[in-house]
Order: C-alpha cells, then sequence, then structure tokens
C-alpha cells in the first residue's frame, strides 16, 4: 500500500474520535453551565438547606393583614365651578401583624394628611384609572410618613366616589 492509502483508511477514525470529544466536550460545558446557574439563582440542591425555603414559604405564606380607616369626606378643589367632594373608604396593608398598632396609634395623623391632600386634588384629577393609580401613589407615601417607612405596603380602595 501506498502513503496516500494508508492515510485515507485513517482519516475516518481521526474524524469519528474528534466528534466524540467535541461531543463530549459540549455535554460538560453544559453540565457546568447548568449547575452554575443553578448555585446562582439558588436552585435545587445548592439553594442553602431546607430552613432558608421554609422562612421564605413561611413569609410567603403569611397572610396579609389591613387597617380599616374611616370614611373620609372632602371637597374638592374646584376652582369657581359648582362643588365637588370625595367619598373614600379605604383599608391599609401593612408588613406585619406588629405594624396594626403603629397604624392604628397614627390614624389621626394619617386621616389629617389624606385629607389635606384629597382638598387640593380636582375633580379631573380622579377620573380613571391613572387618577386612581397617582391617588393610590400619593397616599402610600403619605401613610409611610405618618407611620415608619416600610410599615403600610399598599392603600386599597373599597370606596371612591367623586361627586
Amino acid at each position: 500500500m501506498t502513503d496516500g492509502a494508508a492515510a485515507a483508511k485513517d482519516a475516518p477514525a481521526k474524524k469519528g474520535k474528534s466528534r466524540l470529544i467535541i461531543i463530549g466536550a459540549a455535554v460538560v460545558l453544559l453540565a457546568g453551565g447548568g449547575a452554575g446557574a443553578a448555585f446562582f439563582l439558588q436552585l435545587g440542591p445548592f439553594a442553602g438547606g431546607a430552613a432558608q425555603h421554609d422562612e421564605v414559604g413561611a413569609a410567603q405564606a403569611a397572610p396579609p393583614v389591613f387597617v380599616e380607616i374611616p370614611d373620609i369626606v372632602a371637597n374638592l378643589n374646584a376652582g369657581a365651578r359648582r362643588p365637588s367632594f370625595v367619598r373614600l373608604k379605604a383599608r391599609l396593608e401593612v408588613a406585619r401583624r406588629e405594624d396594626v398598632a403603629i397604624a392604628t396609634a397614627a390614624m389621626p395623623r394619617l386621616q389629617d394628611l389624606f385629607t389635606t391632600y384629597l382638598r387640593e386634588m380636582r375633580p379631573e384629577e380622579l377620573r380613571g384609572s391613572v387618577g386612581t393609580q397617582r391617588l393610590r401613589e400619593e397616599l402610600l407615601a403619605r401613610a409611610n410618613l405618618a407611620t415608619r417607612a416600610g410599615t403600610v405596603t399598599d392603600v386599597l380602595f373599597v370606596e371612591l366616589i367623586v361627586q
């Protein structure tokens, strides 16, 4: 046999081995990448133990705690037009059960801040979902000002009537 014929027989064997090495390297890289992603995302066996999961699960499973605000009726800033009023029934969602006492103790200040803010609003500012969302954000900021930052997590409207 000539050297060219011997090289032609060895070429398919080398080609098969190199494919096997490339496929093996790809599998190792994918498995390593998946393990690295699981580590950084805190998934699976890398999550830091069952105690950490139990604490997170207990925090998520805790039912929300609400504090009712007495009804607020305020006249709106209608200018020279016909007088306009708003009636607001709302509840505060607090972060923890212990924060109920803080929100209840601050209720007179909450009512004052809410009423003062509502009196400065014009009727057209309360129209639509954008107006309602803006009102929610402003009342939430005032609620956390009257209590302690982070105590109140949301303001929920039970009734909002603009007349």
